[in-house]
């Protein structure tokens, strides 16, 4: 296996790609969405006449490839101790299942989850007064989801000697769906759509932003596991 070091910077660089094609898809597919829902905002606002402090034309493109790239290099990275964490341990799974495996996790855990309570909303869409509970609500279900993940990965391994690793990994997914139903209905939802805004718009800006994801857990998933199944194999050779 890879030394730690090693590992990092390698998820870091496949963050890094990963974040370039979030960006792209960002742009491509969610700057449309956002441009209606800020015209919008200006039909139904008044103007103030202050100038923004950040134009338009900075946000969808420097200001949209500098956070894709911080996101995707510090997913990465994290990605990477956690593949290392689970490299070998997951049966007879080998490195480009496992991150598959572990991309696929993080996708339902850190993006999924949250987004199918607290769906993001483009511009025009939310209030001022409440952004902090918003934030908090949303926060807060992420954090349930990470706990329900490790609830359940212990659930699942403390039967396998029991069930064997197939019952144990569905009574894992069915303690962690179980939670997470509850979560759902106990936490207060939250409907801000203001009258009017067009549920196309919305729709699409929705599937952009959870596309967005895909992107980056899906390029971290397959191209950590292909760039250390690589290494390893120039390693053997090597020492061969």
């Amino acid at each position: 296996m890879l030394s730690p070091r090693s590992l990092l910077i390698r998820g870091m660089l496949v963050g890094l790609a990963a974040g370039v094609l979030a960006f792209v898809f960002a742009y491509l597919v969610g700057e449309g969405p956002i441009d209606s829902a800020i015209a919008f905002e200006s039909a139904h606002s008044v103007d103030t006449g202050e100038p923004a402090l950040v134009s338009r034309t900075v946000q969808s493109t420097f200001g949209l490839l500098t956070a894709t790239l911080i996101y995707g290099v510090a997913f990465g990275g994290i990605f990477s101790m956690v593949f290392a964490a689970a490299c070998g341990r997951i049966g007879q799974l080998g490195p480009r299942a496992t991150a598959a495996l572990v991309g696929l996790a993080g996708f339902v855990t850190v993006a999924l989850v949250p987004f199918l309570k607290y769906p993001a909303n483009p511009p025009a869409t939310g209030s001022s007064d409440t952004i902090g509970r918003r934030t908090s609500l949303y926060f807060l279900m992420l954090v349930i989801a990470l706990a329900t993940l490790a609830l359940a990965i212990y659930i699942g391994r403390s039967q396998v000697a029991r069930f064997g690793v197939w019952n144990a990994t569905l009574i894992a997914a069915g303690a962690f769906v179980a939670v997470i139903a509850v979560a759902h209905v106990l936490l207060p939802p939250i409907e801000e759509i203001p009258e009017g805004f067009s549920p196309i718009v919305l729709w699409n800006f929705r599937l952009a932003s959870l596309g967005t994801q895909v992107v980056v857990w899906a390029t971290l998933g397959l191209g950590l596991g292909a760039v250390v199944e690589r290494s390893l194999r120039r390693s053997a050779a090597f020492s061969a």
